[in-house]
């Protein structure tokens, strides 16, 4: 959201966004789980989902991701095996394992305040069984869910979830997008790793970038000021709001902000479309990626349609 913008202003960009990638030939559009962060309004996912669904007649609607730990398997399955039912073939279950929030929150939302990411695996096969088809003597049934097999990736930045994932046979897609730092191990060792199951015969590698193409460098370098204030405000445990792009950030962090900032936003893709296509076309190589999740921040709405408008005209798929 932006300063003083209501939930319901930002949700309806979302919207119009949905359905603008979606006539460009974008295949997915994913809503991510934050918790108590003023400037975000993503709390309630599935909710989201439903509502862009609706909006949208053909492009995959997903989570990227749930955050597992902060829910009851059976309610996430529930959840999910609706929106099947509503829109059948079109919704993707996205899973990490991260809070999506502060400790605090955490702790209102979990339904033990003993849980932490490291019960993950024994949550995601519960939910995969309510998912599945019903086993002999199942007791507990998700329904709808039950037999709907939604499609699962497992979200991470980390190792810990590439190892996962790479385990169980299941599609990976790591969030370059805001903590890249172990991108290239997580890809190489999920590929190195990886066993074949039913749902996958072989890898499948998601990767997400932030991405701002417009008509310079320049141009794009200064729109790209609009998530590097939003990270910084994080890191100040301020409002996260989407904030005008400014000629310069240097009069506005010091220099440890400006290295965390940069840590963070370290495999951005920013500049023109020779810029931004040379740089997904290298990404796509050093890492194996099957598929670019392009994550656009800026201000003014017209200026992230025409980014991604961009990005769909370089003929990378």
């Amino acid at each position: 959201m932006r300063a003083g913008e209501s939930a319901g202003s930002a949700i309806a960009r979302s919207v119009d966004l949905a359905q603008h990638v979606e006539r460009l030939g974008y295949k997915r559009f994913w809503l991510a789980e934050h918790h108590s962060i003023p400037g975000l309004a993503c709390s309630a996912t599935p909710v989201l989902i439903g509502h862009v669904a609706a909006a949208t007649t053909a492009i995959r609607v997903g989570s990227g991701g749930v955050m597992l730990p902060n829910h009851a398997p059976l309610v996430v399955a529930e959840q999910f095996g609706t929106l099947e039912a509503l829109y059948p073939g079109r919704i993707d279950l996205g899973l990490g394992r991260a809070p999506g929030g502060d400790f605090a929150t955490m702790r209102a939302l979990r339904r033990d305040l003993q849980q932490s990411g490291e019960d993950f695996p024994a949550l995601l096969q519960e939910l995969r069984t309510y998912l599945g088809p019903e086993q002999p003597n199942q007791v507990v049934k998700a329904i709808p869910g039950q037999g709907s097999n939604v499609p699962i990736t497992l979200l991470g930045s980390s190792l810990f979830s590439a190892r996962l994932a790479a385990v169980l046979g299941l599609p990976f897609a790591f969030a370059a997008h805001f903590a890249p730092q172990q991108l290239y191990r997580a890809a190489q060792h999920y590929r190195e790793q990886f066993q074949p199951s039913k749902v996958l015969q072989k890898p499948y590698l998601m990767i997400g970038v932030q991405v701002i193409a417009a008509e310079t460098d320049a141009i794009a370098k200064r729109l790209f000021t609009t998530p590097q204030q939003r990270f910084l405000q994080l890191i100040r445990n301020r409002p996260v709001e989407l904030l005008p792009p400014v000629d310069s950030m240097e009069s506005l962090w010091q220099e440890w902000e400006r290295a965390a900032v940069e840590d963070k936003l370290g495999a951005a893709i920013v500049g023109s479309d020779a810029t931004v296509k040379a740089g997904l076309e290298k990404l796509v190589r050093d890492t194996g990626a099957d598929e670019v999740i392009v994550v656009t921040d800026t201000y003014e709405h017209r200026d992230r349609l025409e980014s991604y408008e961009r990005v769909a005209g370089m003929g990378i798929a």
